[in-house]
């Protein structure tokens, strides 16, 4: 009952950020323990908006998200009756910001679901930093009901190494229409 409780704030996430962002969203993905599909009764539903145009800075990029919370604060309302007292907690990055990487990634490589992905942007992305980390030798390590990344197994003192390698953004970033990456 929980998982479909969610599921159903889940639904209507996709439909009220694109009425908020419209042309200017790029990627919706779910993450954390609703992404994994292992939610408790207080699990907030962590989400990346990947969107054009956007504000400069933190609570600017909140106030305008602010619209899509309040259309489904009555859902989130009713949750609470049956007690399940989950919160929105969306992560709102621009393309550039995105593709210059982020540790929030990790928890996204195995366990995310992708929701909407114009041009599979977000999906590329997670993709090269697979990619990345197979190249690094890199290896997930389960620690009871947690993991963590060994990056470089064989790393050298004093070695220095890069994980985020930036890549040129797909055209759909830049304007309003495309016909595929740019590199």
């Amino acid at each position: 009952m929980l998982q479909e409780d969610l599921q159903k704030v889940v639904e209507k996430l996709l439909p009220e950020v694109q009425a908020v962002y419209g042309e200017r969203l790029i990627s919706l993905a779910i993450f954390g323990s609703v992404g994994r599909g292992t939610p408790g009764f207080d699990s907030d539903i962590d989400f990346l908006i990947v969107a054009r145009d956007l504000p400069t800075g933190r609570m600017k990029r909140i106030r305008e998200f602010d619209r899509v919370e309040e259309r489904l604060t009555p859902l989130i309302d009713s949750l609470q009756k049956e007690g399940i007292h989950t919160s929105l907690s969306p992560i709102i990055k621009s393309p550039e910001e995105t593709v210059q990487g982020s540790p929030l990634f990790f928890d996204m490589l195995d366990d995310v679901k992708i929701l909407f992905d114009s041009e599979a942007f977000f999906a590329g992305v997670l993709a090269r930093l697979k990619d990345r980390l197979k190249a690094l030798g890199s290896r997930r390590v389960r620690l009871g009901n947690a993991w963590y990344l060994i990056l470089k197994p064989d790393i050298k003192a004093g070695e220095v190494f890069e994980i985020w390698l930036i890549y040129p953004l797909p055209r759909a970033t830049c304007g309003k229409r495309s016909t595929g990456w740019t590199y």
